[in-house]
């Protein structure tokens, strides 16, 4: 190796034979279409919880004109929220080795000197520290939620909300910038044409991806596509049955949530917290001491559970579905209409949005808001029984709230408070 070969802004110092305009393309093109489908899932993650609608849902209430595409999160069907997280999550997993071979398969161009040519140049490098710093962090915190790390300097949904937006911004702009020349590369390939080899000076452009004086391959690129194909399936195998269930859950190895509570039963299904990490103690579920308080537009009733018992019982076979990306197969609920606890205070008809204050202690989502069209869905539950038993503690005993198509966070457990048309 040459002296001057020896830094790595020389092109001398990239020596792979992969490196090149056709393995980068086909990596871009596929990242185009995932990454595109990721941010549109996510986008639609966050309508979910309907931040639009109370400041108890709002995890970024700062985001100002990032919200302009909120909507009202519809009831039907009942597995939406599980699709769209799941294929959320699961995609962001199995990109992962695509996103890698990626950027080592440009990692020349960083080092391009000088930095900036011109003003248009110097805004392409700035856009493209966004686009990997930006592709990192997201996949990165992405990756610490599923695994339910929560290390972050603050809450992981401001950080990956904002951050998936500047991320995507420079996206958007790279690929506006070199789609045309992925997809150019590609055809020639398809008909034949030699790929590009640049001058030994490694001047900016296409070609210059390509090493001046390769080594000696030890696997072809369509090898190395092979290579990162089979990474990313192995990583889906080990991820989606955390929201396909079935047999594939068996193999969810990387998913906290993959595998079914190890106590079996009725309530031997998925949670994300205990009623010991929530802070609940018997004492505060005995059914001598915890009552169900009622607030509406003709005043407040308590109840107790064995009053609610004395109400009109419904069931409904419903998912939960968090933003882990985990979701439990359809479980049989019964309990009491949301829509009948509303017209108990006055809301007959068309029942109004509802606040629903839980009694833990800790942890998130203590409260969270329902909407109208929510409430109104008769499969919207006051839950105190999951598959012909009693919910367990950990399961929101005595009574939790399971609302078809909501994020797993709104179905909120260990009830103590309903208010509605207070939001």
């Amino acid at each position: 190796m040459r002296d001057q070969d020896r830094l790595p802004t020389s092109p001398g110092f990239w020596r792979s034979p992969l490196r090149g305009p056709w393995f980068t393309s086909v990596l871009g093109l596929v990242l185009l279409v995932g990454v595109t489908v990721l941010f549109v899932t996510g986008l639609v993650s966050y309508a979910a919880y309907n931040p639009g609608l109370s400041r108890v849902n709002d995890t970024t209430p700062d985001k100002g004109l990032l919200g302009f595409y909120l909507f009202a999160w519809p009831t039907g069907p009942v597995w939406l929220y599980r699709l769209t997280q799941g294929v959320h999550v699961t995609l962001g997993i199995t990109l992962i080795p695509v996103l890698l071979a990626k950027l080592w398969s440009v990692v020349p161009r960083l080092f391009t000197l000088p930095p900036a040519r011109s003003v248009a140049h110097a805004l392409e490098r700035i856009s493209l520290l966004l686009l990997v710093g930006g592709g990192l962090f997201e996949f990165t915190t992405g990756v610490l939620n599923i695994q339910l790390a929560y290390v972050f300097p603050g809450s992981f949904y401001p950080l990956h909300f904002y951050g998936a937006w500047v991320f995507f911004s420079a996206f958007v702009a790279h690929a506006a910038l070199k789609t045309p020349t992925a997809l150019r590369t590609v055809r020639r390939r398809l008909r034949g044409e030699p790929e590009e080899v640049p001058e030994e000076s490694g001047t900016p452009g296409p070609g210059t991806l390509v090493a001046p004086r390769p080594d000696r391959p030890t696997v072809s690129r369509r090898g190395a596509l092979g290579l990162v194909g089979g990474g990313s399936l192995l990583l889906f195998l080990t991820t989606v049955g955390q929201s396909l269930g079935g047999p594939l859950r068996r193999t969810a190895l990387l998913a906290p949530h993959g595998t079914a509570d190890p106590n079996g039963g009725p309530n031997g299904f998925q949670i994300n917290k205990t009623a010991a990490y929530a802070g609940i103690t018997e004492a505060d579920t005995h059914e001598d001491a915890w009552r169900l308080v009622v607030t509406g537009r003709t005043g407040t009733v308590r109840l107790s559970r064995a009053q609610l018992l004395e109400l009109p019982l419904h069931s409904a076979s419903l998912p939960i579905a968090c933003v882990e990306g985990w979701s439990t197969a359809d479980q049989w609920w019964r309990g009491v209409r949301l829509r009948d606890l509303a017209a108990l205070v006055g809301h007959d008809g068309d029942p109004p949005d509802v606040l629903v204050e839980s009694l833990q202690r800790h942890g998130a989502f203590r409260r969270a808001a329902l909407r109208a069209n929510q409430v109104a869905d008769p499969r919207t539950l006051l839950a105190l029984y999951v598959n012909g038993e009693e919910l367990s503690p950990d399961h929101g005993h005595p009574a939790r709230v399971i609302v078809p198509a909501a994020p797993g966070v709104l179905n909120t457990k260990w009830v103590a408070r309903l208010t509605f048309g207070a939001l």
